[in-house]
């Protein structure tokens, strides 16, 4: 399911950036600042490292986007330096711009991946009950949902490092597009996992509470009971997912000569910054420590009905939480 998504990231920053290595951007509004951009060359970079060493060491396949993602932040920092130098190369511009502003879409991607399989290790009536999609379909309309709005934002995006202001405008109005419309998408995914976190603890008072014996050590590769800890990871990716969406949305609104687009700081505050630190959570809570279980307990659960007409565990239904791999 991801793979529409980083293909079509890698087609569009690099196609674009060779059919417009000859051209310039003579209306260069901003010269991207040197410091801040290394600074977020070496932090990307740095997670970006310690993610595929994760990877690696722990796995799993599904978690790939995110070192990919934290990579191509990375190069769109590396490409951001060389644009101070070359402010006016409408090939770097558009590089740089595209990088940064779609590799985000590959977190968005990861959340969504996470969310469905942590809901689906509870068993089929937990994920009933608390889930208003299936677990198993989660993913697969909200990556679909995300390359759409992502080849909207790639195709304005080139349009913005355009030298006639006519197309830059139009650009604008395209980005605009994408962002509310990925901006809706997300919304929708929080609301989801919001409603699960309320329904599980409301319906499933033993699944909510089950921490399971294993303790939980950062840079272990041990498995890890709590799922508490990746729930509330994730809840917090979405916050700063939201954050960025939010800042990206006002900023093209206001144009590419408005008072955000104009002043960087903006640009790290509310993007850079908030993105590293949800995503670099995920070096320390690495997902697939929470997400194996004993299936062997799962089929053993037992359900009753309480008052209300909702179901719950008799016993210690949800100790499948406690048994990761």
């Amino acid at each position: 399911m991801i793979s529409p998504l980083l293909s079509a990231l890698f087609f569009s920053t690099f196609f674009l950036s060779v059919l417009a290595k000859d051209g310039d951007k003579s209306n260069a509004l901003l010269v991207p600042a040197v410091v801040p951009a290394l600074v977020g060359l070496a932090l990307y970079a740095f997670s970006g490292i310690f993610h595929w060493l994760q990877l690696f060491r722990i796995g799993q396949r599904f978690m790939l986007p995110l070192p990919i993602g934290m990579t191509t932040m990375a190069a769109g920092f590396a490409v951001r330096i060389l644009v101070h130098s070359s402010p006016t190369s409408l090939g770097l511009n558009i590089a740089t711009t595209l990088l940064i502003l779609l590799s985000p879409c590959l977190f968005l991607a990861i959340d969504y991946v996470i969310l469905g399989r942590l809901t689906s290790v509870f068993g089929p009536e937990v994920s009933k009950q608390c889930m208003l999609i299936a677990p198993t379909r989660i993913a697969k309309i909200f990556v679909w949902s995300d390359v759409g709005t992502f080849l909207i934002q790639a195709i304005g995006g080139s349009m913005t490092t355009s030298s006639n202001i006519d197309t830059i405008h139009l650009g604008n109005k395209i980005v605009l597009v994408g962002l509310a419309l990925q901006l809706v998408s997300f919304g929708l995914f929080t609301t989801l996992i919001i409603v699960f976190g309320f329904r599980v603890r409301s319906r499933f008072p033993q699944v909510w509470n089950a921490t399971g014996s294993e303790g939980f050590s950062p840079f272990a590769s041990s498995p890890v009971g709590d799922w508490h800890i990746l729930y509330y990871t994730l809840c917090l990716s979405c916050v700063a997912i939201l954050i960025r969406s939010i800042y990206r949305l006002t900023e093209f609104i206001q144009g590419y000569t408005g008072y955000i687009s104009r002043h960087e700081a903006f640009f790290y505050l509310f993007d850079a910054l908030p993105l590293w630190i949800a995503m670099t959570l995920y070096c320390v809570v690495w997902p697939p420590r929470f997400l194996k279980v004993n299936r062997a307990e799962a089929e053993a659960m037992k359900m009753s009905k309480v008052p209300g007409g909702y179901p719950r565990e008799e016993e210690s239904d949800v100790n499948l939480v406690s048994n990761r791999v």
